[in-house]
This record gives C-alpha cells, sequence and structure tokens, in this order.
C-alpha cells in the first residue's frame, strides 16, 4: 500500500485570505508561504506584485512575532484582492506597542514595497498593521 504525501492547495476561490497563526518565527514563516499559494494562482495579480507581497508579509509577521508578541494569542495576516489592488493586514495583540516609521530595516522595506502603508489601532489590546499595492 503506497501512502499519498499530502500538499496544501490554496486555490483563490475568493477575493479574500484570512488566518490565525501562533506568534513564532515558524508562524511568520507559514504566514509567507501560505500568502504566496494563496496569490500564486491569481491570473490578476501580476508576478512583481507577488514577490513585494511576500516580502512585505514576511516582514510584517516577523514583526508581530517578534515585537507584537503576547503568550497564549495569535496573531492575524488577511489578505484582500480588489480589482487593481492588494491589501495586506497583520493584526497582533500589542496595540499599546505601535512602530515607528523610519525606524528599523523592514519598516523601510515594507515602505519601499508598498504604494501605501500605515498602523490601525484597536480594538484594544490589538493593531493592524496594513500594506497595499496597486497592479
Amino acid at each position: 500500500m503506497t501512502e499519498e504525501n499530502p500538499t496544501l492547495q490554496l486555490t483563490p476561490t475568493t477575493d479574500q485570505f484570512d488566518i490565525r497563526l501562533s506568534p513564532t518565527p515558524r508562524g511568520a514563516r507559514l504566514a509567507r508561504l501560505l500568502a504566496v499559494e494563496w496569490l500564486r494562482p491569481r491570473q490578476d495579480i501580476p508576478y512583481a506584485v507577488t514577490e513585494a507581497a511576500a516580502q512585505i508579509v514576511a516582514e510584517l509577521t516577523t514583526n508581530a512575532a517578534t515585537h507584537g508578541r503576547v503568550a497564549g494569542r495569535d496573531f492575524r495576516l488577511a489578505l484582500l484582492a480588489r480589482p487593481r489592488l492588494l491589501r495586506i493586514e497583520v493584526t497582533d495583540t500589542r496595540g499599546e506597542d505601535l512602530p515607528e516609521p523610519h525606524t528599523g530595516r523592514g519598516l523601510l522595506l515594507v515602505e519601499a514595497l508598498a504604494d501605501r502603508w500605515g498602523i490601525a489601532p484597536g480594538p484594544v489590546p490589538r493593531k493592524t498593521v496594513w500594506a497595499e499595492l496597486d497592479h
């Protein structure tokens, strides 16, 4: 008897992807991999946008796992695809610890790759760091 090797297949049947992951380096890496798998088959999003999105997801989820980590509380990754727009949101549970623009390599990279990005506080105790890519 042979065993099939199960593989993860995320089909972009909707314009949204939303998942909660553990605030660890492994959770951040998984967020990036899942985002790429969700974006890859989308014909309406150019390859360059998918690559930029992968980097932004990596940076924002690493920040959530490093600076926004609270034991026992997950972070959330959400992707929203609209005509000519991709929005990335990463929500963590350290709302009091807002990232400072222009400090640290990660946010400088997000600023360079995204067309727009920002921080949305709340609801307590959360904050969401978001980035948008036009295409």
